[in-house]
């Protein structure tokens, strides 16, 4: 496993394409609100207790068949939507293409939304070492570990929020990395101007084979880009499809090989790439998820309300949908209520 920068010509940097939508929060607000006004999606999952259908969670979800093309559109798969974490693939394609030679579980926790435990920030901090990097120039906001249990356990022996403990780290600490190779500002490296991530928006306008239609400000502070579920679909399966020793290949074999580098030991992520030959998995904050299959099929969805206790029951549907079966579907989709600490009722798919 190679922890030393190799030699690479300088990276070409993309000029950032006009007439695709503005960058800021502001922009990214109108350009994906005007795409949805007025829209009502299909329910997705219902909130069943003791028999009764307490509330409902609506969404849209594409589902791709082998050779690409849409086989089950529920919902506007065609509206632009903010990816957040499922975007960290592509990222990561990024920090390669910047000349950064990751590889390993380093160029997994590059793609990851690490849980918080222990040999994730272990793993963090030898990536800082390596590369000479101050834990302060780590931009990401102080943060508990994802994974709940960790943080009861972080709390408990007396720790406080740290950066390095946010579940983005491994992504920052790559992007310094490579700014450190190429003489680039590290102070400046969220910036949506900055040499790292106009990378980054070339690298997801390729894969998603779409322009990036807005541009806001992710949880850990990284520039975040709006595109249509049908383009994210259409990411992964490309991941999964690249040539050897392509970037976008390299980080779609990392992040399989090392899945509980991408997430954790108790994450659905790391169930279905450890369980599921070939398959990639990558779940987003605001109930966004998507995974691609060794043979090009692919699904994402996105659920309205952001309800991350939806993710499991459809994501288990969805993966029935693309042929996925097996103890761990069972185990990815099942979400019980309890009422007095018994189960007494479910969230359940409904398509």
């Amino acid at each position: 496993m190679s922890t030393t920068p190799a030699a690479s010509p300088t990276p070409r940097i993309p000029a950032r394409p006009g007439g695709t939508g503005g960058s800021g929060a502001g922009a990214a607000a109108g350009a994906v609100g005007g795409a949805v006004a007025g829209a009502v999606s299909p329910v997705l999952a219902e909130v069943v207790r003791s028999g009764f259908v307490e509330g409902r969670h609506r969404g849209s979800l594409v589902v791709l068949a082998p050779d690409g093309s849409v086989e089950t559109a529920l919902g506007d798969v065609t509206a632009p939507v903010f990816p957040r974490s499922t975007g960290k693939p592509m990222q990561a394609v990024a920090t390669l293409r910047a000349g950064l030679d990751l590889s390993g579980e380093r160029l997994a926790v590059a793609a990851a939304s690490h849980s918080g435990e222990d040999f994730h920030l272990d793993l963090v901090r030898r990536m800082l070492a390596e590369y000479d990097i101050a834990p302060g120039e780590l931009l990401t906001p102080p943060d508990l570990p994802l994974d709940p249990r960790e943080a009861e356990a972080y709390l408990a022996a007396g720790r406080v929020r740290e950066p390095i403990t946010m579940n983005c780290s491994g992504k920052h600490t790559a992007w310094l990395a490579a700014c450190g190779l190429n003489g680039w500002d590290r102070a400046g490296y969220l910036d949506p101007e900055h040499p790292i991530q106009l990378l980054v928006r070339e690298a997801v306008e390729e894969a998603a084979g779409e322009p990036v239609a807005a541009v806001g400000t992710d949880g850990c502070g990284a520039p975040l880009m709006a595109i249509s579920l049908t383009g994210l679909a259409r990411s992964f399966r490309s991941l999964v499809l690249a040539a050897d020793d392509t970037a976008g290949r390299r980080v779609a074999d990392a992040m399989r090989a090392h899945p509980e580098y991408v997430a954790g030991t108790r994450r659905a992520d790391t169930w279905l790439m450890r369980e599921v030959p070939g398959a990639l998995s990558k779940m987003g904050a605001e109930a966004v998820q998507a995974v691609a299959l060794a043979d090009g099929r692919a699904l994402a969805f996105k659920i309205d309300d952001g309800s991350s206790r939806a993710l499991g029951p459809v994501l288990g549907r969805a993966l029935e949908r693309v042929g996925v079966e097996g103890p761990v579907v069972d185990r990815i989709r099942r979400a019980p209520l309890l009422g007095g600490g018994v189960e007494i009722g479910e969230i359940k798919a409904t398509f």
